[in-house]
């Protein structure tokens, strides 16, 4: 699955939000300066053409949907940062994690009791 930019994640977000949708909602749903209805037309091609986005047609006009849930997208994303900044290894990454602070031991010690209770 390809990556998506910055902005191309704030409109699939709106799509995960609220469900399928014409661009003209899309456009309705962004906060002022709202961004010119071919700019998203734009976006949704191209997170269509990506695979993330399929549509609907309705006469002249089509209504998108999400074919990548969240979740899916989100499962993607951890792998392509561990293949890239971890050497594939989640070990590193996880301990890069704890060297930071950003995850303590305990809340480790914590995630392992969950798995474990989990795979029995």
């Amino acid at each position: 699955m390809k990556r998506l930019t910055r902005k191309e994640e704030e409109v699939m977000h709106l799509f995960w939000q609220h469900g399928a949708m014409f661009v003209r909602e899309l456009v309705a749903l962004y906060p002022d300066p709202k961004p010119h209805f071919n700019t998203l037309s734009t976006m949704v091609r191209s997170l269509e053409a990506k695979g993330y986005l399929a549509h609907t047609p309705y006469g002249n006009t089509y209504q998108y949907y999400a074919v990548v849930s969240e979740t899916e997208h989100g499962g993607t994303t951890i792998k392509g940062a561990v293949s890239r900044y971890f050497e594939n290894s989640y070990l590193t990454a996880v301990s890069a994690l704890v060297k930071e602070e950003k995850i303590s031991v305990d809340e480790l010690k914590q995630l392992i009791e969950q798995i474990e209770k989990g795979s029995n």
